[in-house]
């Protein structure tokens, strides 16, 4: 994922994370919030729950890479977090992209006329 589409001040995890809307997925929690400035912003984050250092940095590479081929898709104007689970370290790649393809359509952000 380019990194012009990060999110990375703690302070706009934690407002996002406080002020946002969220969506269940048994491998991943989405939170969105609207942003005024009409862009995209991911951040991913993985608790000590999925595992230790190792495990955490490489669910998060998978979540990146995952929401990478969906940034197309996607309406601008959101702040998005993905929280991985642990199950995300026996997923692979498709079963990501699928879970958060879910997710972004449970949430309203996909474009409806992309034939998807």
């Amino acid at each position: 994922m380019n990194r012009k589409y990060r999110l990375k001040r703690s302070l706009e995890f934690m407002r996002v994370r406080r002020l946002g809307k969220s969506y269940a997925h048994p491998l991943v929690v989405l939170v969105v919030l609207p942003d005024a400035e009409g862009k995209i912003h991911v951040g991913v984050t993985a608790g000590r729950s999925v595992g230790k250092a190792v495990q955490r940095n490489r669910a998060k590479r998978m979540l990146r890479e995952a929401i990478r081929s969906l940034l197309p898709m996607i309406k601008p104007g959101w702040k998005i977090i993905l929280i991985s689970r642990s199950p995300v370290l026996d997923a692979t790649l498709p079963e990501l992209e699928t879970a958060l393809l879910q997710l972004l359509r449970k949430a309203g952000l996909i474009y409806v006329n992309n034939g998807i």
